[in-house]
C-alpha cells in the first residue's frame, strides 16, 4: 500500500495517541481509531491498528500489572466471547456507517447510565453497576465493538467508571482486558485479511510515535486528579458517541 506524506502524518499522530491511552488518558483511544480510518479505508485501517493496539497494551500491562481487578475481568470475559463472535458474523453484513451509528447509539445509551448513576443517592444507585446484566451488557457490547471496529474503548470507559475504580486500577484493569481481548481477535482479523504483510510493515514503523506516547501515559496520570481523570474519561467518551451518530 502506498501511503502519501499526508497520511503517515495522520497516521503518526493516531499511533502517538495509541500509545498515549494506553498508559494514560482514558477515552482518548478512540480518536486514533479516527485518524486511522481517515487516513485509510475500513478495513486496512482496522488491520493495520490491531498490532498496534496490541503493543500498546503491552505497555499498560507492563506499568499497571499490579493495579489489576481481576474480579471484574473473569465476570466480563464470558459475556465478551459471545459479542466477539456476534461481530465476526455481523462483519461483511453491516455497512461502515452503519456499524459507526450502531456503536455511537449504544456508547450514547450507556453514558446516560452513568450519568444518572452518578446522579443517584443512596443503595440501589451504587449496586447496580455490579448487577450480573451490566456487566453481560458491557461485556457483549465490548467484544462486538472491538471486533467491528477496534471501538471497545468508550465501552469498557463507561463500565469502569460505573463500577468505581480508582485511576490507577482503571487503568491495570483495562490493560489487561484489551491485551487479552485484542490478542483473540488476531486469528480472525488474519483470517478475513484484516492482518497483513503489508500491514504489519506500517506497524514496524508506526511504533517509532507510539512508544514516546506510551511513556508519556504513566507520568501523565500520576500527576491527574482522581475526578479529573474520571471527567475527561466520560467527556472523550460523549464526544466520541456524539461523532459515531452524526
Amino acid at each position: 500500500m502506498h501511503l502519501t506524506e499526508v497520511q503517515w502524518v495522520i497516521l503518526g499522530i493516531g499511533a502517538f495517541v495509541t500509545g498515549l491511552s494506553k498508559t494514560g488518558i482514558a477515552g482518548i483511544g478512540v480518536l486514533s481509531a479516527a485518524l486511522f480510518a481517515s487516513a485509510m479505508d475500513a478495513r486496512s485501517s482496522t488491520g493495520a491498528l490491531l498490532p498496534l493496539l496490541l503493543c500498546g497494551d503491552l505497555f499498560g500491562v507492563g506499568f499497571f500489572r499490579k493495579h489489576t481487578n481481576w474480579s471484574l475481568l473473569w465476570r466480563l470475559f464470558p459475556w465478551v466471547t459471545v459479542g466477539l463472535v456476534g461481530g465476526y458474523i455481523a462483519l461483511g453484513k453491516i455497512s461502515g456507517p452503519q456499524i459507526q451509528r450502531i456503536i455511537g447509539i449504544i456508547l450514547l445509551l450507556m453514558v446516560v447510565l452513568q450519568i444518572w448513576r452518578e446522579r443517584q443517592s443512596g443503595e440501589k444507585g451504587e449496586r447496580f453497576p455490579h448487577a450480573w446484566w451490566f456487566a453481560a451488557f458491557s461485556g457483549i457490547m465490548a467484544g462486538f465493538t472491538t471486533m467491528m471496529a477496534n471501538a471497545a474503548g468508550p465501552v469498557m470507559v463507561i463500565y469502569l467508571l460505573a463500577v468505581g475504580l480508582p485511576k490507577m486500577e482503571f487503568v491495570g484493569t483495562g490493560a489487561w482486558f484489551f491485551m487479552l481481548v485484542n490478542a483473540a481477535k488476531v486469528p480472525f482479523s488474519v483470517h478475513l485479511g484484516l492482518i497483513t504483510w503489508n500491514s504489519l510493515q506500517i506497524d514496524a514503523l508506526l511504533l517509532l510515535p507510539m512508544i514516546p506516547g506510551a511513556l508519556l501515559g504513566p507520568i501523565i496520570l500520576k500527576r491527574m486528579n482522581q475526578r479529573v481523570f474520571e471527567r475527561i474519561a466520560l467527556i472523550l467518551t460523549l464526544l466520541a458517541a456524539v461523532r459515531l451518530v452524526f
